[in-house]
């Protein structure tokens, strides 16, 4: 570390990489109590780097607050993240102790990004003629690249060069801030250019040469949505440059020259070492002779051991230097006598993840492949089940699916070991066919769920993307394995050494995702969400799947082949009012009559340049009173249901002639549960077409079914929730709500009301809970914009409150990006900042019917988690079978099903207590249809 005539500054992003090992290693603790595993990384990385690097001036750099220049520029810059984790917060003062205590600057500037405060030293560094090396991996530093300044990612030890820059980015470093205007960044709120990714803008910045001259172009362009784009949101797409591009002329806080590299002061390092409780580091580091007397490191261990287990822990699972774990070097399980071994790791750890591989994506007649475990950061195994091998690799020696089932069950229900799972419900399922009783599979967390709860619609709950997101590095896809195509192969046929990779690795993912992301529940409020309602939610589905529901067969096929007759005579008058035959399945041969041969006004073109003929679009020109739209939206409606329902249940029913659709957990943003094959959340309600599907729902010989459904819960929810006096007298009193909203409203006596009347109230009310506009509700009552603006404008003077209520919630997504239910449920609402009007709106009217159908949703969750206990306590039989939106289906011996009924409803109206009392309708019959 001698000083050379021109300095070789070397800069670590010091902020950067605090998050990064807070993520990266398990949660630690020093002797005081205090969350020190950032801490304990960064100060492994610094050791290692005043070892290692050949810089001869150093310094750390710190962000130094959340507000900056850029917040000036565009205020939703950044807002929408969350505040640290409370196990973070204070280690970030432990991180600039750890700096002073090795005697190296630590630079923070207010007003100023860390990454200014970096280019602008690099800048500097460059002027007078010396070079930089930027320790971090943030893609924001690439633009920096070239001339003198180098990047070295911190975790993997690797340098990041100018090839590394064109391999993500698809340009040279000084172009980067103009590709990144374009995409933009929706981890910081960059808006960019919608539409426009990583390859799309790469190619126009390369062809154009900059942003300014894109820009410029876009008009000239040939017609495209690219373009489209490009021009409505050219402002925007400068204002992301402002934003990505860093400053590079920030007054340095510090001079360069003062900047020299110096040995830390052994004494006071050592100190601060043991204060932590870093006693591995103060070995490795050779200081023990600066930590004390020898009887008193003896005495603080033994004091370390009581309160701070984790550090033994993290030494064994844990590099020393400042690179996390690898994502290699698993261990292929092939013997009784090794997966003992892992057993007794999982025991002594507390804890392990655990996935399995599977010959099918359906859990209820997928077959096991293989298990995977993981009992700390990169330390995993995989255990073959039923692997075929290649002629190049022998499967080689595997234990049988039983023996390992046997050796695992009593891990499985061991209560001091926590099971973690990445989507558990699928696991469950799959162990459950294998022989082990998912009831008896416990503890578990899923890391699905953990991350759901605090992220719902900020974006995909996927293993891949959350590891992506929170852990930096992307896991061995599945087609790297099976391959794609024509050369894709049985998870079976892949070779072991290869599904060992995949397969371990899967659960070293979802082992680091359950450290990074459980410590941040309490400090997101949602950990009671967590444990309460949605953990134990997956059994209850899992039981749910694997009851399913039985079907009429006779039925469904009678239904089927009246919806295809039907469809042949609906054809058959399309056919005549367009004048001649053509494939009404064809959206561009429709479109082709309509505004090529028939001349329709308000078509337009997609990309391919086909006419669009959505839904939409046919009822546009439905309203314009043409009769050709109308009879194929119909038609349209038919076959929907045939492929959807009649033909698709017939195919999907098991050979005892149930359905076992599949309920997907993490879906929506509101947490509504959703559904797949079949998808019974879309079945009409109240069409004929959809009572005779339902009807083709039945119960089993000797049975009932019982439906059990919450009246008007989202009203419930908005009365309770903006707190009107009216409606929550009226829902206390059992006043139908409609006609008491038509008097209040309209001033007329509620005896007056007449159906007409009651039915616009009811238009109104449940448009006001999706923020309906005076345009909605004139389509939907038939009325002038101007009479349905009049309506509303009644409404809110009646009811000022619910005005209140709706400019909250949009306050609150603006401020938060999220609107919370009663619950604590974050539901996240990305588009509220966005530039687009029209994407904005919509946003906003997410903004306030979130927390009602978010509300609903934890509701009868919570109603769906104790009801199966319940059940089993009053010694009935009966089985929970569906759960539709506000809608709960159940099958019972009929002798029972009075006492269920009564049961079901009494849990679910006290599943929780608002200010206006919950009120579920409960029905008893032969088929769904009879119960609903």
């Amino acid at each position: 570390m001698t000083q050379t005539s021109t300095p070789h500054l070397v800069l670590v992003d010091g902020s950067g990489f605090i998050f990064r090992a807070f993520h990266a290693l398990p949660p630690m603790t020093s002797p005081a109590g205090v969350p020190v595993n950032a801490v304990y990384g960064f100060t492994n990385m610094l050791s290692r780097l005043l070892r290692e690097h050949a810089g001869s001036h150093l310094a750390v750099i710190f962000d130094a607050g959340r507000h900056t220049f850029r917040s000036e520029i565009y205020p939703a810059y950044k807002a929408h993240r969350p505040e640290a984790p409370e196990e973070l917060r204070p280690q970030f003062a432990l991180v600039r102790d750890a700096t002073r205590a090795f005697n190296v600057p630590g630079i923070e500037l207010p007003g100023w990004e860390a990454d200014d405060l970096i280019a602008s030293y690099a800048r500097a560094v460059q002027a007078i003629g010396g070079t930089c090396t930027i320790v971090s991996s943030d893609k924001d530093l690439m633009q920096l690249i070239g001339n003198g300044v180098s990047m070295v990612d911190p975790m993997k030890q690797q340098p990041i060069g100018l090839a590394e820059v064109e391999k993500k980015f698809g340009v040279t470093p000084d172009k980067v801030i103009d590709v990144q205007a374009l995409m933009g960044d929706s981890s910081d709120n960059v808006p960019g250019v919608p539409g426009i990714g990583p390859k799309t803008a790469s190619a126009l910045i390369n062809e154009f040469g900059t942003l300014e001259a894109v820009l410029s172009a876009a008009p000239e362009m040939k017609k495209s949505k690219k373009r489209e784009m490009l021009i409505e949101h050219a402002e925007a797409a400068r204002i992301s440059r402002r934003l990505v591009e860093l400053a590079c002329d920030v007054p340095l806080p510090v001079a360069i020259d003062e900047l020299t590299v110096k040995e830390p002061e052994k004494e006071t390092l050592a100190a601060w070492l043991e204060n932590m409780g870093f006693r591995s580091l103060i070995s490795r580091m050779g200081m023990a002779t600066y930590a004390g007397t020898e009887a008193h490191r003896a005495a603080r261990a033994t004091a370390e051991a009581s309160v701070n287990p984790t550090e033994a822990q993290a030494d064994t699972g844990i590099s020393e230097t400042v690179t996390a774990p690898p994502y290699s070097g698993y261990e292929t399980v092939r013997t009784a006598e090794a997966l003992e071994r892992w057993v007794a790791a999982a025991r002594e750890a507390g804890l392990c993840a655990v996935d399995t591989e599977t010959d099918g994506l359906d859990p209820l007649s997928a077959g096991i492949v293989g298990i995977s475990l993981a009992t700390a950061p990169g330390k995993a195994c995989y255990v073959p089940l039923r692997h075929q091998g290649t002629l190049e690799e022998p499967a080689g020696e595997q234990l049988s699916p039983d023996d390992a089932i046997t050796l695992l069950r009593p891990l499985m229900a061991d209560a001091s070991v926590l099971k973690i799972f990445q989507n558990a419900k699928f696991d469950l399922l799959v162990f459950d066919r294998a022989g082990l009783d998912f009831t008896d599979i416990s503890p578990t967390d899923d890391t699905m769920l953990l991350s759901y709860v605090q992220s719902a619609g900020l974006h995909g709950q996927g293993m891949d993307e959350l590891s992506a997101l929170h852990l930096g590095h992307k896991p061995i896809s599945y087609t790297d394995v099976t391959g794609t195509g024509r050369n894709k192969i049985p998870f079976a046929q892949v070779a072991v050494s290869k599904a060992t990779d995949y397969a371990a690795e899967d659960a070293d993912v979802t082992l680091r995702l359950w450290y990074a992301l459980h410590p941040s529940m309490r400090a997101n409020q949602c950990l009671a969400l967590y444990e309460q309602i949605e953990r134990p939610l997956s059994p209850v589905l899992a039981e749910m799947e694997k009851t399913g529901i039985a079907i009429d067969r006779a039925a469904l096929s009678r239904l089927s082949e009246d919806f295809a007759t039907r469809m042949a005579v609906m054809e058959t008058d399309i056919h005549a009012e367009a004048g001649r035959e053509f494939n009404v399945a064809s959206p561009r041969q429709l479109g082709e009559i309509l505004f090529d041969e028939m001349g329709l006004k308000g078509g337009k073109r997609g990309k391919a340049g086909a006419w669009g003929t959505d839904s939409s679009v046919l009822q546009d020109l439905v309203d314009q009173g043409h009769a050709l739209p109308e009879k194929v939206l119909a038609w349209r409606q038919l076959a929907k249901l045939k492929s959807t329902y009649t033909d698709a249940l017939l195919r999907q029913a098991t050979t005892d002639d149930r359905v076992h659709t599949s309920f997907q957990m993490a879906i929506t943003t509101t947490g509504r549960l959703s559904s797949n094959e079949p998808n019974l959340q879309n079945i009409p309600v109240r069409t004929e077409e959809g009572t005779r599907i339902r009807q083709a729902f039945i119960a089993s010989r000797g049975k009932k079914l019982i439906s059990a459904d919450y009246s008007q819960i989202e009203l419930r929810l908005l009365a309770d929730a903006a707190d009107i006096p009216a409606l929550r007298e009226a829902f206390t009193q059992g006043q139908d709500i409609h006609t008491r909203t038509a008097s209040e409203v309209f001033g007329i006596p509620a005896e007056e009301i007449d159906s007409l009347t009651r039915r616009k109230a009811k238009a109104i009310n449940f448009g006001i809970i999706y923020g309906i506009s005076a345009f909605g509700l004139s389509k939907q009552l038939g009325i002038s914009p101007g009479e349905a603006r009049t309506y509303i404008e009644a409404y809110f003077t009646r009811y000022p409150g619910i005005r209140d209520y709706m400019e909250r919630m949009r306050e609150q997504a603006r401020e938060l990006g999220y609107v919370l239910t009663s619950f604590g449920r974050r539901c996240y609402v990305p588009g509220i900042h966005d530039k687009n009007a029209a994407r904005r709106q919509y946003a906003e009217r997410q903004a306030i019917n979130a927390p009602l159908q978010g509300g609903a949703a934890d509701i009868i969750k919570r109603a769906m988690v104790r009801l199966p206990r319940a059940i089993a306590d009053a010694g009935l039989s009966a089985r929970m079978l569906l759960q539709v939106h506000d809608e709960l289906l159940f099958e019972t011996s009929e002798d029972e099903a009075p006492r269920v009924a009564a049961l079901v409803r009494d849990i679910m109206e006290n599943a929780a207590q608002l200010s206006v009392p919950l009120v579920v309708e409960t029905g008893i019959g032969n088929n769904w249809a009879e119960a609903h």
